[in-house]
């Protein structure tokens, strides 16, 4: 079955179904490749970034979003790199957050930027924030990052919370050996503080040399180290995600874990990719893409190629990815940098 738009409504709307019947919902649009970190497992130590030829303006930005909302998509992520270190992305985030059919509008950040930023992303349209923060020790948090303050990020996340942002999570990398003596502390800390926290198996993306190697920790051990320090109640709640939520009782704070190795997520895959420099990814943990962005240009005030290409991508979605075959190694050539993860 190929991939297939259907039309209903009278304003034309439609709806993006892949060739295994999945409906498309949900875009993640990485508007930098840039980054005031350098997390070991998100980039290589010696990076190079794209020219500003080479990545879509926030025009382009803009009206790609525009596109797939018309196409179906209720819900934008907008990512990087660090989105927050790109000029002048306030003034994109106003007009997604405006364009008719988005649901809801998000923001994933290290949380460098959020001390200066939070009370204007709220004012912009973003309703929810997810802040990278695997380590609660700042001497590891600079090792990790090879260049981050912690403490700037705690800042920037009681900024969020002073700006009004209720549903903020934390995302936290697991890494054996690098952080999983810590993964008490950090429920601990989302308790007091009322949010939620997600713990996201590492994905085998771009060379990951012998670090990776070292040894993958899954779902099922954390959560196991988890329940000897807290009571977890399974819940069926979602946000839209592949994140499966656990309760604390007597808490708001939510437990989730996002595991493509152990636990692969792609029956229910909703989510489609689209990189700095224009780069449609059906599927993250596969290396078909479409470039969208030599589209864009060459049709400056037509839209209907690029989404006659949006809609025939789908077709190179796949059923699903394997990453707990891979042994540790990469079989996705691209870094989570440049896909916005």
């Amino acid at each position: 079955m190929a991939a297939r738009t259907a039309r209903s409504g009278p304003t034309g709307k439609g709806s993006l179904v892949d060739r295994f019947g999945r409906k498309v919902t949900y875009l993640r649009l990485s508007v930098t490749d840039r980054c005031d970190f350098r997390c070991q497992y998100c980039m290589a130590k010696q990076t190079s970034f794209l020219p500003r030829a080479q990545v879509l303006t926030l025009e382009e930005c803009l009206r790609v979003t525009r596109v797939f909302v018309e196409l179906g998509i209720n819900k934008v992520r907008v990512t990087g790199g660090e989105p927050l270190v790109r000029r002048d992305v306030l003034w994109l985030l106003e007009r997604i957050a405006a364009l008719p059919g988005v649901g809801e509008l998000v923001l994933t950040s290290n949380g460098s930027q959020l001390e200066r930023l939070a009370v204007a992303l709220r004012q912009a349209g973003v309703r929810r924030l997810n802040l990278s923060l695997d380590t609660l020790r700042a001497e590891r948090f600079q090792a990790i990052t090879r260049v981050g303050q912690l403490s700037r990020v705690l800042r920037g996340l009681a900024a969020a919370q002073a700006a009004g942002f209720e549903r903020i999570r934390l995302n936290t990398v697991l890494i054996r050996g690098g952080n999983d003596d810590e993964l008490s502390d950090l429920v601990a800390f989302a308790i007091d503080r009322r949010i939620d926290i997600a713990f996201i198996e590492e994905m085998p993306l771009g060379d990951p040399g012998d670090r990776r190697r070292s040894g993958h920790l899954g779902s099922d051990e954390a959560l196991a180290r988890l329940r000897e320090n807290f009571a977890l109640i399974p819940s069926a709640e979602t946000t839209g995600g592949p994140a499966r939520y656990w309760r604390i009782p007597g808490s708001p704070t939510r437990v989730g874990f996002i595991s493509p190795h152990s636990d692969n997520f792609c029956d229910g895959c909703n989510r489609v990719r689209v990189t700095a420099r224009g780069d449609f990814h059906p599927c993250l943990g596969q290396d078909a893409v479409i470039q969208l962005l030599p589209l864009l240009r060459a049709h400056p005030a037509d839209d209907r190629p690029l989404r006659e290409a949006i809609v025939a991508a789908l077709g190179l979605k796949a059923r699903g990815h394997d990453f707990a075959a891979q042994d540790g190694a990469a079989r996705v050539g691209h870094f989570m940098s440049m896909t916005g993860g």
